[in-house]
């Protein structure tokens, strides 16, 4: 049994991330909003533990739980959906501390569980972050974030290419999720959650063999 760490599993993909992946293995989830896994607390693989990436410490939590970790995949992400001139320092501030900073922390406190015996970091980026895709109005913030997201990743792999851990970024197509609900409620994505969950379930079992500094577009449509 692996041990594996899913950052931002309340809902979505997250949520399906937690019941795929805990059949076989154990998983911490970790939330700011725990009701909606209470259902995991009869699950003896699930540990579940309210975490704020925009403001938690990771490690203790790790030393709590686990003296190694196989996977983490950092899922947690803030869409805002707002013109330029409408956003405020907060809604700018808050996207970044969600998607970027929260996630290089995130990195910095699993990177020493991982040294001794390998492991592989997903970060969860989008399509909108991806270089010379669509982009939409609206989400400026949300994409460069994403953008920062993709950066990291490469740089993170090659700071650790002399080591087993392996780190990719999943540059993510629309989902049909609550968050992206939320931000645009009209819209219908190609792909649930539980689908997409699914692909990303097998990749970070199995992609970090073959594949690793990568930034991959999953999407069947732009974005």
């Amino acid at each position: 049994m692996k041990n594996i760490v899913i950052v931002g599993s309340s809902r979505g993909i997250g949520k399906e991330l937690v019941q795929l992946l805990a059949n076989d293995n154990n998983v911490l989830a970790l939330s700011r909003n725990l009701a909606p896994l209470k259902d995991f607390k009869k699950n003896s693989n699930v540990i579940i533990e309210k975490f704020d990436v925009s403001n938690d410490a990771l490690t203790p939590l790790l030393q709590k739980h686990f003296k190694s970790v196989d996977i983490i995949v950092n899922n947690a992400g803030l869409l805002i959906n707002k013109p330029l001139l409408e956003l405020s320092d907060k809604d700018i501030e808050l996207s970044y501390q969600t998607n970027v900073f929260g996630l290089i922390k995130a990195c910095q406190s699993v990177v020493p569980f991982m040294l001794k015996k390998g492991g592989h970091i997903i970060n969860i980026g989008s399509m909108g972050g991806f270089q010379g895709s669509v982009k939409f109005p609206g989400l400026s913030v949300y994409s460069s974030s994403k953008a920062a997201v993709a950066s990291f990743t490469e740089c993170l792999a090659e700071e650790l290419r002399d080591t087993n851990i392996k780190a990719n970024c999943l540059a993510l197509g629309a989902a049909q999720t609550e968050m992206l609900n939320e931000a645009f409620p009209d819209y219908k994505a190609p792909v649930s959650a539980y689908e997409m969950a699914k692909f990303i379930a097998d990749f970070s079992l199995n992609a970090h063999q073959w594949i690793n500094g990568k930034v991959i577009p999953v999407s069947l449509s732009t974005p």
